[in-house]
């Protein structure tokens, strides 16, 4: 499982994530106690937000007057979702659905697109706060850093390219993930032990990973990237949504 963290870490840093929808896969499938899963996932989460968060914005791509508004609408929030209980099987159902949907369209790059020019429409503060605020719960309740959700979302209102949106993704998933664990501490819950083994293997995959999405890979390739990320987390979503149903069972 050490290794796969580790691969898991490098594939999400290359587009501005850090890995916890395929922590939490990974967890899930090895059988690791329901209750750590999510607080060990933000925990990772925040080591690799660390690095990739550095990396871009040595890279020069993070972009205060996009993070800014987001960022403060979404730590609140995502302390209030980190307190909460786990969403219902079906919200998770309905959110993997949506990013498998938003895999395609982020995928699928028409020629000449990566060169367009960015949209002014949503730049005003008031939507990127409320935006902020949504996805920040969300990422709270459901244990994730909330990058899956802002990307697509980032790069169908045009806001800027992709290797910004990448790093907003960073910095947004980097609050959100120690927002989230503040709240799941809040509740009464003690601080997860995580094998020291997990947390070197996060590093490494995280620094070259961060490395090859910041100064190294396209546009192209990246948006690439993103789709696959959004697949998994879909994938994950939708694999926890049918454990919780039970509907597993039937196949045993």
């Amino acid at each position: 499982m050490t290794s796969i963290i580790g691969i898991i870490a490098f594939a999400y840093a290359t587009v501005g994530h850090a890995g916890a929808t395929g922590y939490i896969a990974v967890m899930t499938l090895f059988g690791i106690s329901a209750d750590m899963i999510r607080p060990v996932a933000l925990s990772l989460n925040i080591v690799v937000g660390i690095i990739t968060t550095i990396q871009f914005m040595r890279a020069g791509f993070v972009r205060l007057e996009l993070i800014g508004p987001l960022v403060c609408g979404s730590m609140p929030a995502a302390l209030v979702g980190g307190w909460l209980l786990p969403p219902l099987p079906v919200v998770e159902a309905l959110v993997g659905c949506v990013l498998l949907l938003s895999a395609v369209r982020v995928g699928w790059v028409e020629k000449g697109e990566e060169s367009a020019a960015t949209s002014t429409r949503w730049r005003s503060s008031s939507p990127l706060f409320f935006l902020g605020v949504i996805l920040g719960f969300l990422s709270g309740l459901t244990g994730v850093g909330g990058g899956v959700f802002l990307t697509p979302l980032l790069l169908a209102m045009k806001l800027a390219d992709v290797k910004r949106v990448a790093a907003t993704s960073a910095v947004f998933i980097l609050v959100n993930s120690a927002a989230g664990l503040t709240g799941w501490i809040a509740a009464g819950n003690a601080f997860p032990e995580i094998a020291p083994r997990f947390i070197v293997v996060v590093i490494v995959g995280g620094l070259i990973g961060s490395y090859l999405g910041a100064f190294c890979l396209s546009p192209r390739i990246i948006r690439r990237c993103m789709a696959a990320i959004l697949v998994l987390a879909g994938v994950k979503l939708l694999m926890h949504a049918t454990l919780s149903f039970g509907l597993v069972s039937e196949f045993a």
